[in-house]
């Protein structure tokens, strides 16, 4: 069955079809274009989408969203982005699943990705969820394009820093579940304080209706605040934490052979055992977050279970490399490259101290977005460098000099500007046994350096 016929997208869009033609995908950089796709021609601040419709069609687009006249199947409209909006808001119209929206200052993708899972094992391949981190006011109706009609379970990962755009994703997800992940000072450069940020967080329940639940965290300082928010909008609430007043809790927790954590969770109608493959504190409270979640949209608990044992970490959150040294060795790569917040930071250096390792290196870039607190919060994280060992700290970036100043005689710091310098510096001192975590904000272009290392990973 086609994901859109041309007359099914000029209805919901409002335009005029150039002919009929199907389409099986939903696409809006020219680049991702694949056979069977529906090109939105977006117009951008810098380029204009339909600068690159020849190359969307040469790459087998089968039609394209568009504002003006063309040669090739085409569905006219007067706006594309709106279009895009209208797609979007009609897919969602037609789905007959479930829909969980996911929020959070941190952990939002891996949490959407380990609930892609567990609907995807439950449901036997009719889960959708947003791919890479489409959580903007752009990617939010492109993943709801292009979610299939017979679509049994949707997860969307929803995204903002400044107040009200959350409000209006959720307007259109209209989630059956909206879950907070947790509450940190990202962006908190645009809000002030985290009260203000978790304010802006709470928009996503304002798209529950009646019989539909919120997800939040217990041990967050924010919970009652959250829990106002979602009172109005919520037919119930559930919390999930380690605190024994959650309602989604830890009973008995002990590591794993494979480095993740053996969990048995009190759930509001049972008790679960479960294996977490993900290593790390912070992913026993994104697993608590999934249980609830599941739960709360009567899915099978222990298919959840199934898929948070059996998940790997994902590109850029958490993914371990193997790589060779030059001393002949290996090394291994913590791959937290894509983003970067105080709180995500602390749990992944954690993470890091847990590790066996001759040695802990840890190449942190500047946290971006962070406005007039930026040196309190780049120092504070001296506490979490020291607690997780480290025997030598690479930091990239001028927002970084106040935490090499904190950890100066401590351990030894290594100072560059950019990923360039990191590359050259991480390359000339790694060892056999090193364990190396890489992470920061996802414009300072730490992927170059894990893409550098992992050229010739070890297999």
């Amino acid at each position: 069955m086609a994901l859109w016929t041309a007359q099914e997208i000029a209805q919901a869009t409002g335009g005029t079809a150039s002919g009929d033609f199907e389409v099986s995908g939903v696409a809006f950089d020219s680049r991702e274009v694949g056979p069977g796709d529906l090109f939105v021609a977006l117009k951008g601040e810098t380029a204009d989408g339909h600068d690159f419709i020849p190359r969307a069609l040469a790459a087998g687009a089968a039609g394209v969203l568009v504002d003006r006249a063309i040669e090739g199947p085409c569905v006219r409209v007067a706006d594309t982005t709106a279009a895009l909006d209208a797609l979007g808001v009609a897919s969602r119209a037609r789905m007959a699943g479930k829909v969980i929206g996911v929020t959070g200052s941190a952990g939002k993708t891996g949490t959407k990705e380990a609930l892609f899972s567990a609907f995807d094992r439950m449901s036997f391949g009719a889960a959708h969820r947003s791919l890479k981190s489409y959580n903007n006011h752009v990617g939010v109706p492109l993943s709801l394009a292009r979610m299939p009609r017979e679509t049994r379970y949707g997860i969307f990962e929803m995204g903002m820093n400044h107040e009200g755009e959350l409000r209006a994703l959720t307007a259109m997800v209209r989630p059956h579940v909206a879950v907070v992940t947790t509450i940190a000072p990202a962006h908190i450069e645009y809000f002030g304080t985290e009260e203000k940020i978790a304010q802006a967080k709470g928009e996503i329940f304002e798209g529950l209706a009646e019989g539909d639940v919120a997800i939040i965290p217990y041990d967050s300082p924010h919970r009652d605040l959250l829990r106002r928010l979602a009172e109005p909008h919520a037919a119930r609430i559930v919390t999930f934490g380690l605190g024994k007043g959650a309602d989604v809790r830890v009973i008995d927790e002990a590591p794993s052979s494979g480095g993740g954590t053996l969990v048995t969770a009190q759930c509001c109608t049972a008790r679960l055992g479960f294996t977490i493959a993900m290593p790390g504190r912070h992913w026993v409270s994104n697993a608590l977050a999934v249980i609830a979640t599941v739960e709360a949209a009567g899915g099978d608990l222990a298919q959840a279970g199934l898929a948070l044992a059996e998940m790997q970490g994902l590109p850029g959150r958490g993914a371990r490399r193997h790589v060779p040294t030059r001393d002949g060795g290996e090394a291994l790569l913590i791959d937290e490259a894509y983003n970067a917040n105080p709180a995500s930071m602390a749990v992944t250096l954690a993470q890091l101290g847990d590790e066996k390792a001759k040695r802990r290196i840890a190449v942190l870039g500047a946290m971006k977005e962070l406005g007039n607190q930026s040196e309190r919060l780049h120092g504070g994280l001296a506490g979490a460098v020291r607690d997780a060992n480290v025997g030598l700290a690479i930091l990239v970036g001028e927002e970084m000099a106040p935490l090499a100043d904190a950890l100066r005689g401590d351990l030894i710091v290594e100072r560059a500007s950019n990923a360039g310098e990191a590359i050259e510096m991480i390359e000339t001192v790694l060892k056999d046994g090193d364990v190396v975590l890489v992470k920061g904000s996802n414009s300072v272009g730490l992927s170059r350096l894990v893409e550098r290392l992992c050229a010739s990973e070890v297999a």
